[in-house]
């Protein structure tokens, strides 16, 4: 049976067969970016293996594809599909505290994800909060927050606000994480990528979804994606998908030292079977919840209005 995720508004176009929407998905992000992608390719600011070049060209790199692929997204809801964000989970209360919750916990799991890799023998420690001792990399890393914040947003916003509830609204639950995850490991895909690297994306995404799910809204995923990714991208020294950000660690500077399956390999932390495994932990948590927290939460909110 179909389900309608974040608000019952109807859609007043045409929504595409819960199969067919990764594949629109695709279609409309790879369209959408990729000019972007060559054009800072030619300026030198992004190289063919799309390694930013430095900070500044992270920044461009957060901003510019991404924002291309959010107008797609948004154009195809707005005059193919036709119905209001409120349908793709820009919806609830205290959407600026959700989201600051949600950046907190991706901080703190990303924290515990690297530290336990650390504690298990996959890195070694170098410096103590180097950044302090570079004063020009602070401000580097509160322009690429507010780019992580916004490359988050965009994908959340396409794959578990859009992407999710137009599967889901076609199919089964369950198809609509499976299809929302399988587009978010294909559009993260490059050649020659470890098994490991796809897995954990896969689950990355699976975990992403149970979140909007339970929460029925995206405003908390999005913070968490994105306190994720800045705290793996700043904090440690150490790869973000495979990314060098060209600044000193915040916290501490980790160097590899164990197995590619504990330390994720170039990848970084992210790639680390242990993180996956707390991601997979962390979905199965969300899910198995007992629903009737959820229901006395919206039983509460009810009676406030």
């Amino acid at each position: 049976m179909a389900e309608t995720l974040f608000s019952s508004e109807p859609h007043r176009g045409w929504l595409p067969p819960a199969w067919a929407a990764p594949l629109v998905c695709i279609l409309l992000v790879a369209l959408s970016s990729t000019p972007f992608d060559y054009a800072l390719e030619a300026l030198g600011l992004v190289g063919r293996d799309r390694e930013p070049s430095s900070p500044l060209a992270f920044c461009l790199f957060l901003v510019i594809p991404f924002a291309a692929m959010g107008a797609a997204v948004w154009a195809w809801s707005r005059f193919v599909e036709r119905r209001p964000l409120a349908t793709m989970g820009l919806t609830g209360e205290h959407r600026l505290r959700r989201y600051l919750a949600g950046m907190g916990i991706g901080i703190a799991m990303m924290t515990l994800a690297t530290t336990a890799i650390w504690l298990a023998g996959g890195y070694q420690a170098k410096e103590i909060l180097p950044a302090f001792f570079e004063p020009g990399a602070l401000p580097w890393m509160l322009l690429l927050l507010a780019g992580f914040a916004f490359q988050s947003g965009v994908e959340e916003y396409i794959f578990r606000g859009w992407l999710l509830s137009t599967a889901t609204r076609q199919a089964k639950l369950a198809a609509g994480f499976i299809a929302s995850s399988l587009a978010f490991t294909f559009l993260h895909f490059s050649p020659h990528q470890p098994f490991r690297e796809m897995a954990m994306t896969f689950t990355f995404g699976l975990f992403a979804c149970a979140w909007a799910w339970r929460a029925n809204s995206i405003w908390g995923v999005m913070g968490w994606h994105a306190g994720w990714n800045w705290i793996t991208g700043v904090g440690f020294g150490v790869p973000i998908t495979g990314f060098d950000l060209h600044l000193p660690a915040l916290l501490v500077h980790l160097v590899p030292k164990g197995s590619p399956m504990l330390t994720g390999g170039p990848a970084g932390p992210e790639s680390s079977i242990l993180t996956t495994g707390m991601l997979a932990a962390g979905t199965l948590l969300l899910l198995a919840w007992p629903r009737r927290f959820d229901e006395e939460r919206g039983a509460r909110i009810a009676s406030r209005n």
